[in-house]
């Protein structure tokens, strides 16, 4: 982990800006906001930051996508609007440019998403902390936010004991509710709603989801990858949409990629009624008639595993599922069986804990904010990433969308400090 010490003691001028949060979304801020000539001071809960910044860079840090507007912002579902406005001042070219200023080449890989050349996180981290450092951010870690004082300083528990820091304004970045170990636990959300600001309630998202398989399957299989598989769902106004990709077996249910890419409208389903109902093609390319008159051919004395690989390809898990959804007897009729193969039905019970989840849903809800990013009930605080009421799936969409947010807030605090230190007229 990149640590600092705890740093020189904060500006208390006007023009000094406190940054809540080490995350992407607050790092962007203080850069920003710092280019913008204002004493900055960055605080953050750990003894380090980016903490998860850095376990997202152990799978190869997947920084953004190279899908290119309008399409990319549809991600962001019913927020698509207020990020696209983010990404129009920094977006997923920017953020390139940006690391290439850090000495990271990116490159665009097979399925579209952009990773550092190195496929780390560290390296670009460090440089970027670097160079902050350099340019006059302030570091100031274990400074756990607590809330504000009732004359509206930002109070932080330090080891050292609590602490009040007075600053011409704030940005908030500081995360939604998943990785608690690593920092975004969501504790913040007591403090804004005694001030009366409006929260969604944070959920998980981009989560695994329990399904409830007996336990000889799921001593068997967790683990398992399912692949390829095109999954088959319909939304709340009963539309039918169909998604390929790959997915996991779990002790409890499934996860992956593809589970990720559907897991707000999977949560919303389950809200909703209870359960959410999602269909598998477990064999893409392969059409059910054949299917079926493949199978209806003589097995002779072959077991029905033995006969259903043969005659279709599946073992392995893919024909555990079979077993497990129609039972051993199921596979003695052609028609159901290749029925199951082209659909094979999921009933999802559940989204897994918000502590297990890659990201989260929820939080400060847009309509409280100005376009700024301003809270309209307290003037010259801000706020910015994961704890907007927003979400996207994973591909270089949730980093992205926290870079942009970050610089949009940096920008805004840095105008208005400018703003609220002219001379009246």
């Amino acid at each position: 982990m990149i640590a600092f010490p705890p740093g020189a003691a904060p500006s208390s001028h006007a023009q000094a800006l406190a940054v809540v949060g080490g995350g992407p979304a607050g790092l962007m801020a203080a850069e920003t906001a710092r280019a913008a000539g204002l004493e900055v001071d960055l605080y953050d809960a750990k003894g380090s930051v980016g903490r998860k910044f850095l376990i997202a860079g152990k799978g190869g840090l997947n920084l953004t996508h190279s899908e290119p507007m309008p399409a990319f912002a549809r991600r962001y579902r019913e927020r698509e609007d207020a990020v696209a406005d983010w990404l129009r001042g920094f977006g997923a070219e920017d953020l390139r440019a940006w690391a290439r200023g850090l000495g990271v080449e990116t490159f665009v890989g097979s399925s579209g998403r952009v990773f550092p050349a190195d496929l780390k996180a560290a390296p670009l981290l460090r440089g970027w902390v670097r160079r902050l450092r350099d340019q006059g951010v302030r570091f100031h870690v274990q400074h756990r936010w607590l809330g504000w004082s009732d004359d509206g300083a930002l109070r932080f528990a330090t080891p050292e004991g609590e602490r009040e820091v007075r600053a011409g304004a704030s940005v908030l970045a500081l995360g939604g509710g998943s990785w608690p170990e690593l920092g975004s636990d969501g504790a913040w959300t007591g403090a804004l709603r005694a001030r009366g600001i409006e929260l969604a309630p944070l959920a998980p998202a981009n989560c695994g989801f329990d399904i409830g398989w007996s336990a000889h399957f799921a001593e068997r299989h967790a683990g398992m990858p399912l692949k390829p598989v095109i999954a088959h769902w319909r939304d709340a106004g009963g539309a039918e949409h169909a998604l390929q990709g790959e997915c996991v077996i779990t002790a409890g249910g499934i996860e992956g990629s593809l589970v990720y890419a559907l897991s707000a409208e999977l949560r919303e389903a389950i809200a909703r009624d209870g359960v959410a109902l999602l269909h598998l093609d477990i064999a893409p390319g392969r059409e059910r008639a054949r299917l079926r008159e493949a199978l209806a051919r003589p097995r002779g004395r072959r077991s029905a595993s033995e006969h259903l690989r043969r005659q279709t390809g599946l073992d392995g898990v893919k024909a555990a599922l079979l077993y497990e959804t129609l039972g051993r007897g199921g596979l003695d009729d052609p028609a159901l069986v290749a029925a199951a193969v082209k659909r094979l039905p999921l009933r999802l019970r559940g989204a897994r804990p918000i502590a297990e989840a890659i990201s989260s849903a929820g939080g400060v809800r847009l309509e409280a904010l100005d376009e700024e990013l301003m809270l309209r009930a307290m003037p010259g605080v801000f706020c910015a990433g994961e704890m907007l009421d927003w979400e996207a799936p994973t591909g270089g969409y949730l980093l992205t969308a926290c870079f942009a947010s970050g610089h949009r807030a940096g920008q805004a605090a840095a105008r208005w400090l400018r703003q609220s230190d002219a001379p009246a007229a």
